[in-house]
């Protein structure tokens, strides 16, 4: 479970950290408070919840099993535990 939240938690980070290069590469300060104006930072949180919002929906829509397929829990057989499958 900490793999997805990572991995969302990063999506979000992605234009902070895309504007953290930009102010590095045209030499102005990533850490002078004026580089990071109110609604610079706004623009930037409702991108990266944006960008959040439409990994969520492919997600959902390109993973899981396939359509129509049954799911098997995992189980014990013979004392041990066997995997479930999707058939």
């Amino acid at each position: 479970m900490i793999r997805p939240i990572l991995t969302e938690i990063g999506i979000f980070l992605i234009p902070f950290v895309a504007y953290a290069l930009f102010l590095i590469a045209t030499r102005s300060g990533v850490f002078v408070s004026s580089s990071w104006p109110a609604h610079l930072v706004a623009k930037l949180v409702l991108g990266s919840l944006l960008l959040v919002a439409i990994s969520f929906v492919l997600l959902a829509q390109f993973s899981g099993a396939p359509p129509g397929s049954t799911y098997v829990p995992a189980h014990i057989e013979d004392g041990k535990l066997v995997h479930g499958d999707e058939k």
